[in-house]
């Protein structure tokens, strides 16, 4: 139940919801549960979970010229801009607060082949995870 409940905390934490694994993460870990099976099951749930984003990024994109659509053509633009300044390598950062989780949304809107997506979101997301269990196993 304990890895299922990190699974689930770290895939509501990559989409735009808001949310935090890493608490969970530490304090599994600080209960004596398996390393091995904390960083998969964060890594695994927080992927899927920014899998969302590059869905919904996706068919984002054909609500563009409705009325209700929340973004300007600016602001699209604007975004293309710097998605393709650093290209789809950026998704390996996907990872980072605040900025990670938008940009796993416009690699959709950008229509990032989704394997390539998949395997540079998993990577950085899988060495974030290994890092603070290494952390963790360092200060507790």
């Amino acid at each position: 139940m304990a890895y299922l409940t990190l699974f689930f905390s770290a895939f509501t934490a990559a989409t735009l919801l808001p949310g935090s694994s890493e608490v969970v993460l530490l304090a599994l870990q600080q209960q004596g549960y398996g390393v091995f099976w904390l960083w998969l099951s964060a890594t695994t749930g927080n992927t899927l979970g920014s899998c969302v984003n590059w869905y919904l990024g996706k068919e984002l994109n054909r609500f563009q010229h409705k009325r209700w659509f929340p973004f300007t053509p600016e602001q699209m633009n604007k975004a293309s801009v710097r998605f393709q300044r650093y290209g789809s390598w950026g998704l390996l950062l996907s990872w980072l607060p605040v900025v990670g989780d938008p940009f796993t949304l416009v690699a959709g809107v950008m229509r990032v082949r989704f394997s390539l997506f998949l395997l540079l979101v998993a990577v950085g997301k899988g060495l974030r995870y290994a890092l603070l269990l290494l952390v963790g196993l360092q200060v507790f």
